[in-house]
């Protein structure tokens, strides 16, 4: 049960906290996009034309800079996120530089991924603003290869030899993140490759999460089984003696499983419905916090309940709001009522800050509005405060 005493201050309808950084005008930029964002249909069609514009050089790179990037990406480059990284910073806001260029495939841009991964490792050592570091797997290696892993199937000696590489290309990254002190986030991905990163996941936390957490795997909580892997892990990492890093999310990848399920006939390792995920994402919340002195957290969520919730049950158990172990986060650009707020009244808050050229970040700007459309509360919610704040700013000038 949420106690209204014990969070007086954490208001997630105010907006006045929530909008503080934003102009009139990036406001109303946010109120179309989100409206634009709304559209099912327009989003189903303008994908399409959008990647095809972009792949014959039609000049729209401008308008894309101008909306959809502008209010998800923090920049092309590490150079271009400093404003938005010191303009969160100022909010007590934290940042988690996230490069979201996807690997193409060659061994050349995995270890320019990879290069450039450790790069935010030492930006986010040298800055009080940046808290955590964050890779893609398959921006490190061939999705396929992870499949096949996955699949128990027989590799070449290329294959692993190539495996090898991209083992090697995570741990260089986890190694950095440990000697400088810095924390690193492996996110997750579809289930058919998940395994194999659980796996790398688990084997880099017990090399580096001897003293403190240093490597968090993702667990997303969509899935049914994934509860039990956090408690499996958990207790795997007692009988090692690491200490277990967990960013638990809901997930990125529903329709994509379910639909893939059906057409090869295997049960869908989805959750039979939203309820159930709830359910299990605020198990996940109680489980780390029992275990908090064992268990680095981060909350991944957009969800006013499981975040009231995790505030709740800290202040309930004496748990301070500063606890290194507990973070909140949310993606830039959106919740900022969460983020904003929760900073506010003193908890631990990151954001994740997407970067990387227009082009190549693309696919990621395409999932966040396809997201936003097949979780069409969230985009209204989104809506609504803008509404109210427009409204706020009008009735006070």
């Amino acid at each position: 049960m949420i106690s209204a005493n014990n969070l007086v201050k954490l208001d997630f309808n105010n907006t006045e906290i929530a909008f503080r950084n934003k102009s009139d005008k990036d406001l109303e930029k946010a109120y179309w996009l989100f409206k634009m964002v709304s559209n099912n249909t327009l989003i189903k069609i303008g994908t399409p034309l959008t990647n095809f514009a972009l792949r014959v050089g039609l000049p729209i790179e401008g308008i894309i800079r101008n909306t959809i990037y502008k209010q998800f990406c923090g920049g092309e480059s590490i150079e271009d996120c400093e404003q938005a990284i010191e303009e969160l910073g100022r909010a007590n806001v934290t940042t988690i530089l996230d490069y979201s260029v996807e690997g193409k495939g060659a061994e050349g841009s995995f270890d320019a991924n990879c290069e450039e991964i450790l790069r935010t490792v030492a930006y986010t050592n040298r800055n009080k603003y940046a808290s955590f570091c964050v890779f893609k797997p398959t921006g490190l290696g061939r999705f396929d290869l992870f499949a096949k892993i996955d699949a128990k199937e027989n590799l070449s000696a290329e294959e692993k030899a190539e495996f090898g590489r991209v083992y090697d290309r995570i741990d260089r990254i986890c190694k950095a993140c440990f000697e400088v002190g810095n924390r690193v986030l492996i996110d997750a991905e579809h289930s058919w490759v998940q395994d194999t990163i659980d796996d790398i996941a688990r084997e880099m936390m017990e090399k580096y999460n001897k003293e403190r957490v240093v490597v968090y795997n993702t667990y997303q909580l969509y899935r049914h089984d994934k509860f039990a892997s956090l408690q499996a892990d958990f207790a795997y990492a007692q009988t090692q003696d690491f200490y277990l890093g967990a960013k638990i999310v809901r997930g990125a990848y529903m329709e994509i499983e379910r639909q893939r399920a059906a057409e090869r006939g295997y049960p869908s390792p989805i959750q039979l419905n939203k309820e159930a995920c709830d359910s299990d994402y605020n198990r996940a919340i109680v489980f780390c916090l029992d275990h908090i002195n064992r268990i680095g957290l981060v909350a991944g969520t957009h969800n006013e309940e499981s975040s009231a919730l995790l505030a709740d049950e800290m202040v309930q158990r004496g748990i301070s709001s500063t606890n290194p172990h507990i973070f909140f986060s949310q993606l830039l650009g959106m919740s900022d009522n969460l983020s904003f707020n929760l900073a506010d009244a003193g908890f631990n808050v990151a954001k994740y800050m997407p970067y990387g050229p227009v082009k190549a970040v693309m696919p990621y700007l395409f999932r966040r509005a396809q997201e936003n459309t097949s979780v069409g509360s969230q985009t209204n919610r989104e809506l609504s405060l803008i509404i109210k704040e427009k409204a706020r700013r009008k009735a006070i000038k």
